[in-house]
């Protein structure tokens, strides 16, 4: 039995809709109905009354969210008392994705500390999905993550709330040919598809370059060629010539600078990121109040 399972569970029966619940727990409707089935299955007996509208608690239903309320909160109250013995107060928690991870937080957190003096650090390098559930189950003290308009990370107002701390460019590029340009620049034609290093579909990246190429007048001819949710692999790939690819610009701008790698495309290509913090609003430490308040100055 996985606890996300009774997460899921007391979440149905808090808001009596799957899709209320299934956005309240970052996943798919589809998703959380396998996941009730399977705890139904776990108990041996059906908890929730489908039949009805808004969904009901059968019986046993009841019975169980009795028992799984309570376990839920010895669970969640021995877990905070265990983290503060682990971690401490001085510490701060940061869930990030990996390319935030790696090219951003390191020099956000000198800027910090520049001013706030010698802060303990521990990051959290996860996919975006992980990072916001992170956050979300209190795993973390504060969630890095990427924004757009377009491509929102969707959390209550009313429970979090964020900071914009930087700005990052994702832009396309590949290696250069004889003459400084770029070896596969952009659209390509549907004789020579241009070589695509692409992330994958669910990624954050891949759902922002799929909104690029829609908006653009002439559409790219790719050819997919590897795939990954690794930005820093995916430029390994287009510093080996291998093909093109979409990359954020912390992460290339060594590469830029020193002509190994060049833009594929001009503006129309490229998309403009926030790079937010977000917290929780009734998650109160002193540091992360501290560090919070001079944060919004």
């Amino acid at each position: 039995m996985d606890i996300k399972w009774l997460e899921d569970f007391l979440s149905l029966v808090r808001t009596r809709n799957f899709s209320r619940s299934a956005q309240d727990r970052h996943v798919t409707q589809s998703a959380l109905s396998r996941r009730i089935q399977a705890l139904e299955a776990w108990v041996g007996a059906d908890l929730v009354d489908r039949s009805t509208y808004p969904l009901s608690l059968t019986p046993a239903g009841k019975l169980f969210s009795a028992s799984a309320t309570e376990a839920m909160r010895l669970l969640n109250d021995t877990r905070a008392m265990l983290r503060v013995k682990e971690t401490g107060d001085d510490v701060l928690r940061v869930s990030a994705g990996h390319a935030l991870s790696l090219n951003f937080f390191p020099t956000w957190l000198n800027s910090v500390q520049a001013w706030y003096g010698p802060l303990r650090a521990r990051i959290l390098p996860a996919n975006v999905h992980d990072a916001v559930l992170a956050l979300v189950e209190g795993n973390c003290d504060l969630l890095l993550c990427y924004h757009h308009a377009e491509l929102p990370v969707e959390l209550d107002p009313k429970r979090f709330e964020y900071r914009v701390v930087g700005f990052e460019t994702l832009m396309p590029v590949s290696i250069a040919n004889r003459a400084g340009s770029a070896a596969f620049a952009l659209p390509g034609s549907k004789t020579a598809p241009l070589p695509y290093l692409a992330f994958t579909a669910t990624s954050y990246f891949g759902r922002a370059v799929r909104h690029i190429q829609s908006r653009v007048d002439q559409p790219a001819c790719l050819q997919t060629c590897q795939e990954s949710d690794l930005a820093e692999l995916l430029k390994t790939m287009a510093l080996a010539g291998q093909g093109l690819a979409w990359l954020p610009d912390s992460c290339i701008a060594a590469e830029l600078a020193a002509g190994r790698l060049v833009r594929a495309g001009g503006e129309a290509w490229t998309m403009r990121l926030e790079i937010r913090l977000f917290r929780a609003i009734d998650h109160r430490k002193p540091m992360l109040d501290k560090l919070w308040d001079n944060l919004g100055r």
